[in-house]
């Protein structure tokens, strides 16, 4: 634009792209503009010089806002080829008056954007679909290389223009993007204005970085600006910027940042792929970061004891060359790299499309070679932010707590919860441990559902994540204790009328220190008991309840006439349930059989805050034990009563023979070995005659069916447990021989099955057609 207007000169970029960052590199050294006008946080001009102390890219500008009703957090990532940060660091070199001019992520245009320079081509899908299948490529980062990064420089600007102008063509824009680009485009103007009023004779130069979706729209409301203008000479000031709602807390930090966080094949709404590659490409060109990438590839796989040979590498090479070639690209291309070594390292048939052909985080079952190839393309960069970087409350808070509590920074802690000092640390401890800082590992103390145990063991580890995740933790609040409430208030609003998800956080609470909490997940849990229809999810509560209740002096908590109330909805509750269960052969549920393990507790160790009695119980459970309940409610309902009622006659020996077919056998005994293990292994020696005797007399096919199920049942006992055991049932057959020889094999258990299908099923050939005198018909080694 030129006449009585100002230069204005439009750059659209990709985010994170190295061709837009030499793009806008070289038109700012070539134009030294007056103006560098760039998208990003408007909020963060009067900050521009703690964005410039000095940091280790990659960095970001973590967003966020909190009021009653609203949790927004949001990243800007900048890394060196960012465009956005060449356009800053190159407009400070050159003297320019640098401006961010997009509104605030916190403001209502960002309500759905975790990451502000995320791509954008869900917005124009159809154009980007027409421009792949026209140019015979698998998607947009293929493209985008095939068109931008390999070409030509000197015709990169046209390229991109005409790009930009083709996929924002005549759609309309969202809600969101007409907001950002009408508060951008008032920056844009007041600039304009205001250096066609400084220019004298010859107008000032303005640089614009945006978006390239946003760039057609910017042009277009600049053109109808100058318009107008004509008539109605403007002295438009600078636009306000969006104040922080008063309503709410928040604000704009900056966070170290890693190039994991960035790869679009593992973030989230992330950028470019592969940001690895792009910095080689950034720093040394398309022919060094294609030599560079492989090298560091064949490193990846020969440190992880995958070998390459020589051959495979050269192979590798000369299928790079030839595919760039082939592809019209004057160097090599980041898919063509890929393409090279897939086709000359992997080996195996894949069962599923190369991921750099699509988006989206690795597949389990991904190929090991294809999984490295990634990984070294992602790279492993952190940022580091300089050490004048300003912090957010709930950052120094931590470090005053830890250092207060004596928590040191790497090692064993151990704590004794019984005195004031052990439990005002374990409860830092815990609050970390809920907003999910690295570093912060419990290895024992209190559980649910053990005994009381004062002593708790922490195993605290350095971390390069410790930073950023407090950093982005001070969103939650100022402080440890505050931060962790937001933290337990978002799960509690996330759990709903999920009992077992409340009663995790109410555990937490209690941890954490945070009574008034605990009693809000009280207040909600009452009501919801007496609709709940989640047997698990209502045993996890009465679990969690019960150990509370039974335990825990230290956390104020033992005999509370609160949770004895709730302990008691819920015993009933869940006898209601139970009642209602129907069904015949089904895998043992585990959360089930540790619902009824809650209500056998509660039955031994707090019979007093129940209206029900103990005889009612054990009633209830003798009805569970019917043949039209599920096999594991069956055992479990038979352990129950003899764990309950040991004087009652039922003959547990006699209802394990009952359930003796191979399909339910397994599941039962999990039922009945988790109500009564331990009464079973000290007083019924006739049960473990009786199960030798079952699994003796199955049939091989009969054995392979019921041996999955029969692990899961013995899983049950502890290898001490599991070692008596086999004790008793060498001494049953006369055997001379260790326990651990029925306890350990040379083979995987699950390949063993395997194995014994495949020769069950040779024998049946083998029978069927005559060639076998005397089939396995029985027996098992």
């Amino acid at each position: 634009m030129t006449g009585d207007a100002a230069r204005v000169t439009f750059i659209g970029v990709r985010h994170h792209s190295p061709a837009c960052a030499r793009l806008v590199r070289d038109t700012v050294r070539a134009l030294r503009p007056a103006y560098v006008l760039i998208e990003g946080p408007v909020d963060m001009n009067d900050r521009l010089d703690e964005l410039l102390l000095g940091h280790q890219l990659p960095i970001a500008v973590f967003s966020s806002y909190r009021d009653r009703t609203t949790r927004h957090v949001s990243w800007a990532p900048l890394c060196d080829y960012s465009p956005e940060w060449v356009a800053l660091t190159e407009g400070r070199s050159a003297g320019s008056v640098v401006r961010f001019i997009d509104l605030p992520a916190w403001h209502s245009a960002f309500a759905d954007t975790e990451n502000r320079y995320a791509d954008a081509e869900r917005r124009y899908d159809h154009a980007v679909t027409r421009l792949c299948r026209e140019f015979a490529v698998d998607n947009i980062d293929t493209l985008w290389d095939h068109l931008v990064e390999i070409g030509d420089d000197a015709t990169l600007a046209e390229r991109l223009a005409a790009y930009f102008d083709l996929v924002r063509g005549d759609d309309e824009a969202g809600a969101g993007d007409v907001q950002r680009e009408e508060y951008m485009a008032r920056w844009i103007h007041a600039a304009v204005d205001a250096a066609n009023r400084a220019a004298g004779t010859r107008p000032a130069p303005i640089v614009v970085v945006t978006g390239g979706f946003h760039r057609p729209a910017l042009v277009r409301r600049l053109d109808e600006h100058l318009l107008s203008a004509r008539t109605a000479p403007s002295d438009s000031p600078w636009p306000h910027v969006p104040p922080f709602p008063g309503d709410g807390v928040g604000g704009s930090y900056l966070v170290p940042y890693s190039f994991r966080r960035l790869d679009a094949f593992d973030g989230y709404q992330s950028g470019m792929p592969s940001p690895e590659y792009y910095q080689r490409l950034w720093e040394g060109g398309p022919e060094q970061a294609a030599e560079g990438i492989t090298r560091a590839v064949v490193r990846r796989l020969r440190e992880r004891g995958q070998p390459v040979s020589t051959a495979a590498l050269i192979g590798a090479r000369t299928l790079t060359g030839g595919l760039s070639r082939l592809r019209g690209h004057r160097s090599p291309s980041r898919t063509d790299v890929l393409d090279g070594l897939a086709g000359a390292l992997v080996t195996e048939a894949l069962d599923r499309p190369l991921p750099w052909t699509g988006r989206g985080q690795l597949r389990p079952g991904t190929d090991p070679v294809v999984v490295e190839m990634v990984a070294a393309l992602s790279g492993s960069r952190t940022g580091r932010l300089h050490r004048d970087t300003p912090h957010p409350p709930l950052v120094h808070d931590a470090d005053s707590e830890l250092a207060r509590h004596g928590i040191p920074e790497r090692g064993e802690h151990e704590l004794d919860l019984a005195t004031d000092s052990g439990l005002a640390a374990s409860r830092v401890l815990h609050r970390l441990r809920v907003l999910d800082i690295p570093g912060y590992r419990r290895t024992s103390g209190p559980l649910v559902g053990r005994p009381p145990d004062p002593r708790e063991v922490w195993r605290v580890t350095a971390s390069p994540l410790r930073l950023p995740m407090l950093i982005e933790a001070g969103s939650l609040g100022a402080t440890c204790a505050e931060a962790a409430a937001t933290r337990l208030g978002e799960r509690f609003d996330a759990a709903g009328s999920d009992t077992g998800g409340l009663a995790e956080v109410l555990f937490d609470a209690t941890l954490c220190g945070l009574a008034e909490l605990g009693d809000t997940v009280v207040d909600r849990i009452r009501g919801l008991i007496e609709s709940a229809s989640d047997t698990a999810g209502l045993g996890q509560l009465l679990a969690v309840t019960l150990s509370l209740w039974r335990h825990d002096r230290i956390f104020g908590t033992a005999h509370s006439p609160t949770l004895a109330a709730l302990i008691d909805a819920a015993v009933l509750r869940l006898l209601w349930l139970i009642e209602a269960i129907r069904g015949g052969p089904a895998p043992a549920d585990d959360r089930m059989l540790h619902a009824l393990i809650a209500i056998r507790d509660t039955a031994q160790h707090a019979p007093t805050v129940l209206s029900v009695d103990r005889a009612d119980i054990v009633g209830v459970f003798r009805r569970g034990a019917a043949p039209d309940r599920p096999p594991a409610l069956r055992g479990a309902a038979v352990g129950l009563v003899a764990a309950l009622a040991p004087d009652d006659t039922l003959d547990v020996a006699r209802a394990v023979r009952l359930a003796g077919q191979p399909e339910v056998l397994g599941d039962f005994l999990a039922g009945l070995f988790a109500l009564a293990r331990e009464q079973l292994l000290d007083t019924d020696a006739p049960l473990l005659a009786v199960l030798d005797e079952l699994v003796d007399r199955f049939a091989s096919p009969d054995f392979l069916t019921a041996l999955p199920a029969l692990r899961l049942a013995f899983a049950w006992f502890p290898p001490r447990e599991r070692a008596r055991i086999a004790t008793r049932l060498l001494a049953a057959r006369g055997a001379d021989a260790a326990p651990a020889t029925l306890l350990r094999l040379d083979a995987d258990a699950g390949l063993l099955a395997r194995a014994r299908a495949l020769e069950a099923r040779v024998d049946e050939l083998l029978t069927e057609h005559a060639l076998l005198a005397n089939p396995l018909g029985s027996g098992h080694d």
